[in-house]
């Protein structure tokens, strides 16, 4: 009976530990990496899904271009029961009568010449659907930026959060320590109190730190479009290349020039709008159509059989229509001048996407040389500022400085450790933007 109740409960022990085992898997989040974050947004995003479903729409319109140069066909089929008054020529006056009757046709026609409208409208409709799958590209390059840039965010509040953290538990011991020489009459109470004032601070700037995680990360979560009660965090990469060498911002421009899906859909705009032009002429050109028809019918008025009726009413047409604008109330006129200021404007709006591109691969040249200053002097700022606050922490339980003193080192150092995690994360997220501007792709 013993061994018995010791057998159950060994398995009741091995029975909990494996559901707590389960609840923490359960309970476990799932870290998602930059790339992961990346993916997710090209595929889930609202706008860029809009963006997806608007180019195939114009891949139906494309087709539906090509689809013109095909003949139409069509048929016809018409049933029909008359009843009516007839005079009658024997006995005089009116009789009744009525009638089924039944007419079939089929109709086709092509469009044999229309001065290249056909063909102008099939070019065009294909930049058209290139030009929506360009739209996509630049959608995702955008929110891939802002995904970057909120990824970072996320990882300098917990790397700021490490270190207040750090800062709280010293805060905590420099108080205990306070509170022992205070007990041994080695310091006056104003002192205990700065100390303990300095332990409240540090923990108020953990507390800000950790709702900037919240914030940050809830940011993230809103760009990918989770659902609000997903458990969500993301990975922190081992390392982060701070220094690297950076492209001269002459290859930086050329290489978007001719990479960037927004300059691409600029050039296809002003061949799409020389189409338009072209299509416009064509409207104050002949155009020649061929049309045929074959038709038959029957009705029950007639002795003859019904299919010697539909054999007899056969009838055949083929005709050729040649349609001549002369006066149009200048529609046509109109049409080509105005595709000539849709030619400029194309033209325009190109020159204004390579200025503003060209200008913002400037500027982020700039933000990373002077990010990548402002992290050197930061790192040696925070070499200092930490020495000068290690010694003074040893001063003070030596007995050799105020509190005050030690007070005022520490905020020191925790400003230049703060500059010093800003600038680290401002060097990467330029350096990983001017890179994207190079047609590279953006990994941590």
């Amino acid at each position: 009976m013993v061994t018995n109740k010791i057998a159950t409960l060994i398995g009741a022990v091995f029975l909990c530990s494996g559901v707590l085992h389960a609840q923490d898997t359960l309970q476990q989040v799932r870290k998602w990496s930059l790339q992961d974050c990346i993916e997710y947004a090209k595929r889930n995003n609202i706008q860029i899904n809009n963006l997806r479903l608007t180019k195939k729409s114009t891949e139906q319109d494309f087709l539906l271009a090509k689809a013109a140069r095909d003949p139409t066909l069509s048929g016809t089929v018409t049933q029909s029961f008359t009843n009516s008054k007839n005079a009658n020529p024997v006995i005089g006056g009116f009789q009744t009568q009525s009638s089924f009757a039944g007419n079939y046709s089929l109709n086709s026609s092509v469009t044999l010449y229309n001065a290249g409208y056909i063909t102008n409208d099939i070019k065009q409709k294909d930049l058209l659907e290139r030009s929506a799958d360009l739209n996509v590209q630049q959608a995702q390059n955008d929110i891939t930026l802002q995904v970057t840039q909120a990824y970072l965010n996320i990882l300098l509040t917990k790397e700021n959060i490490l270190y207040l953290q750090d800062l709280v538990n010293t805060s905590l011991a420099q108080q205990q320590q306070g509170q022992q020489r205070f007990n041994a009459g080695s310091i006056a109470r104003k002192d205990l109190v700065q100390l303990q004032a300095q332990t409240a601070t540090d923990k108020y700037t953990l507390a800000t730190a950790q709702n900037a995680l919240r914030q940050n990360t809830l940011v993230l979560k809103q760009l990918l479009q989770l659902p609000s009660e997903t458990n969500f965090d993301v990975a922190s990469p081992d390392t982060l290349i701070t220094k690297q060498l950076v492209s001269s911002l002459r290859e930086a421009q050329e290489t978007a020039m001719l990479t960037r899906p927004e300059v691409k859909n600029g050039q296809l705009g002003i061949e799409t709008a020389q189409l338009a032009l072209d299509k416009a002429k064509a409207g104050s050109k002949p155009t020649l159509g061929l049309a045929g028809s074959l038709s038959t019918g029957y009705s029950d008025n007639q002795s003859e059989k019904y299919f010697n009726q539909l054999d007899n009413n056969f009838y055949q047409r083929l005709g050729l229509t040649l349609s001549i604008p002369i006066f149009n109330n200048r529609i046509a006129k109109t049409n080509i001048e105005k595709s000539k200021i849709g030619i400029d404007e194309a033209k325009l709006s190109l020159q204004n996407t390579k200025t503003v591109l060209s200008q913002a691969i400037e500027q982020t040249y700039i933000n990373v040389l002077n990010a990548q200053n402002q992290y050197d002097a930061a790192q040696e700022q925070l070499k200092s500022a930490q020495e000068s606050y290690r010694i003074a922490n040893e001063q003070l339980r030596l007995g050799a400085i105020a509190t005050v003193d030690l007070v005022q080192q520490k905020n020191l150092y925790v400003q230049a450790m703060q500059s010093f995690i800003q600038a680290k994360y401002n060097t990467v997220l330029y350096a990983k933007i001017y890179e994207f501007y190079m047609n590279q792709p953006i990994t941590l």
